[in-house]
């Protein structure tokens, strides 16, 4: 089983300890990115225009696989746009300030609010739901928006896409992989999703009310939705809709959250998920963003050319978030399937990319028994959770926990539910940037910051689920 490691693999994990190393001291990683983009495209092709023409080609690969993200995140935001001109937002969240009536409260409903819904539909549709409707009551009521955005992350992207116990999409890729049935790893994790949820979650809220009390919490913001509230009064007349009225405010704000819960029933029923939930979200949120605008802007006859504008301001948005996030996603999807589709087959035969084969080598030198097997399938669990991906190495962690369940004859569906979790913590969307942006983007802070303001909190549930988990092998 094993991959003899060539010097680009020993390259691609040079750069990766210096990126982490950067995000860790909260400094820009673009150049870095980009010139292990270039020292990976030397190694390929041996050539200068192609080690050259490889920087561009990652990056227009990054921006295909981003593409969807990038769309559903523009239109919300287009969306928003004219739901807080109109003041449409303010009565449709109005009801839901008496549940949640304080920062800790926001924090957690949020949270299971979020939870829930990824459970059954998936984080990346949920984000958008959730953070639409619950995103300016959180702000409203004292909770940062970075702090709505950790709540959002560790909920959907960590808990409930960790566990996927109602999809079972992860679970039925780790099981096959280790030849184990689906119901032994979903019923191995139970106690892993749980430790692993239960320390993040209370020790990011602690960290977010002692860095508020000590005066050190950073916001992160970019921008956001709500920054277009005071810039409703900025504009000139001509700018400014004509002000529906209240009977007509009032129906538009109960109209579009059922609009959005049809969404959900008809993903429950048509069985959408993934890329096909996102689209109805996003179908919706434009139909939702031209029946408002041209009833906003029907007295001054603009708006045919409104809806335009709405959308230019919420690609800008867009654009502008994922900017930053495009080199280093370029970077880490070249450890995946990347590297051959746009250098060829040039790693050694039977290689099922770089990070995977990092993670095969890690497994081959590393004593077998217990403890160290569950050390190593978190840590084999992580690397290849780095493409940001989360489910693109769990097959990987599967067989090698099958390995070495046979080796120490115990402790196969705890091994496979341990790389499971661990894989798509890092990688679902709480540590890497690129895979974070869908919380990101919606509450308009830094995917970078939200990414660091995890760390820690991540760091901590993996040690003390991997503890947990010795116990069990």
């Amino acid at each position: 089983m094993g991959i003899q490691l060539t010097a680009i693999h020993w390259v691609y994990l040079v750069f990766i300890v210096f990126i982490l190393a950067l995000l860790i001291k909260r400094r820009d990683t673009t150049m870095i990115c980009v010139t292990g983009i270039l020292a990976l495209g030397l190694l390929a092709t041996v050539t200068l225009s192609g080690s050259v023409s490889g920087i561009f080609n990652s990056f227009v690969y990054a921006t295909k696989e981003l593409l969807g993200t990038i769309m559903i995140i523009s239109i919300i935001v287009a969306m928003s746009r004219i739901l807080i001109i109109t003041g449409i937002n303010e009565t449709m969240v109005s009801p839901l300030t008496r549940f949640l009536r304080t920062p800790a409260m926001a924090y957690w409903g949020i949270g299971l609010i979020m939870m829930v819904t990824s459970f059954f539909f998936w984080p990346s549709p949920a984000v958008a739901l959730v953070g639409a409707v619950l995103l300016p009551v959180a702000v409203r009521v004292g909770l940062p928006a970075l702090g709505a955005a950790v709540a959002m992350n560790l909920f959907g992207h960590g808990i409930a896409l960790s566990g996927d116990y109602i999809i079972q999409g992860a679970p039925k890729l780790t099981a096959d992989a280790a030849g184990l049935p689906v119901s032994s790893v979903m019923q191995a994790s139970i106690p892993l999703v749980a430790v692993m949820g239960i320390v993040t979650t209370v020790s990011a809220f602690w960290m977010m009310k002692r860095d508020q009390k000590n005066g050190t919490w950073r916001d992160g913001l970019v921008s956001s939705p709500e920054a277009a509230e005071p810039l409703a009064d900025a504009g000139t007349d001509d700018d400014q809709p004509v002000l529906v009225s209240d009977r007509l405010r009032k129906g538009l704000a109960i109209a579009i959250p059922l609009l959005f819960l049809l969404d959900v029933t008809g993903m429950f029923v048509l069985h959408l998920q993934g890329g096909d939930a996102t689209a109805l979200v996003g179908g919706t949120a434009v139909l939702i963003l031209i029946v408002v605008t041209l009833l906003a802007h029907r007295g001054q006859g603009q708006g045919l050319e409104k809806i335009t504008a709405y959308l230019i301001e919420g690609f800008t948005f867009g654009f502008k978030v994922f900017g930053p996030v495009i080199p280093i996603a370029a970077f880490f999807y070249l450890g995946d399937a990347a590297f051959t589709e746009l250098y060829g087959k040039v790693l050694p035969d039977g290689s099922h990319g770089i990070v995977n084969d990092l993670g095969v080598a890690l497994a081959n030198h590393v004593p077998l028994n217990g403890a160290a097997s569950a050390i190593t399938l978190t840590v084999i669990g992580a690397i290849t959770g780095l493409d940001g991906s989360g489910f693109s190495g769990i097959s990987l962690a599967g067989s090698i926990a099958g390995l070495f369940a046979a080796a120490i004859h115990s402790g196969a569906a705890t091994l496979t539910a341990l790389g499971q979790v661990a894989a798509i913590w890092v990688g679902g969307g709480t540590l890497i940037p690129w895979a974070l942006i869908p919380a990101a983007a919606i509450c308009g802070v830094s995917p970078f910051e939200l990414a660091r303001r995890n760390l820690k909190p991540v760091l901590l549930g993996l040690t003390a689920m991997t503890i947990v988990a010795m116990f069990l092998v």
